[in-house]
């Protein structure tokens, strides 16, 4: 069928999906915040399972679409990185992209701070007050869910 392309979904994972403690995973590589963006939802699901066996709080893999996600990356100031099906690291940095670090960010005082979801819900992440247009802004990605 010719005409108007569908959008493109992408699988990111999500701590208390749709809870007002919703939060993105994301990582640090070198100085900057990454929200990995998964083509395949079965390499989101495996890399939650590795969170997971890390005794990270566990995550729910949800599908955006790919250009809604990129924004709110893009205006929370984090990289939106894309790991295409089938991504084979060449590096270091790269390595992080299918499996995450060994060593994670305090996650103890996350789910208390239920008052300042505009870092994304990022755990171990304490930036103050929350910006009014960017958690509008996550509202409206969470409609998207």
């Amino acid at each position: 069928m010719a005409g108007i392309p569908s959008p493109m979904r992408v699988h990111v994972l999500l701590f208390d999906a749709g809870s007002d403690q919703e939060g993105i995973h994301s990582i640090e590589l070198q100085g900057r915040t990454v929200v990995l963006l998964f083509e395949d939802p079965d390499d989101a699901e495996r890399y939650a399972g590795l969170l997971e066996a890390q005794d990270f709080p566990v995550p729910t893999v949800e599908a955006l679409d790919r250009q809604e996600i990129e924004l709110f990356c893009n205006e929370a100031g984090y990289e939106a990185r894309f790991v295409p099906a089938g991504f084979l690291p060449r590096s270091d940095e790269e390595r992080l992209l299918i499996a995450p670090p060994e060593r994670n960010m305090d996650v103890s005082h996350w789910k208390e701070r239920s008052d300042s979801p505009a870092d994304g819900g990022r755990p171990g992440d304490d930036q103050g007050e929350a910006d009014p247009e960017l958690e509008a802004f996550r509202r409206r990605l969470e409609g998207l869910v």
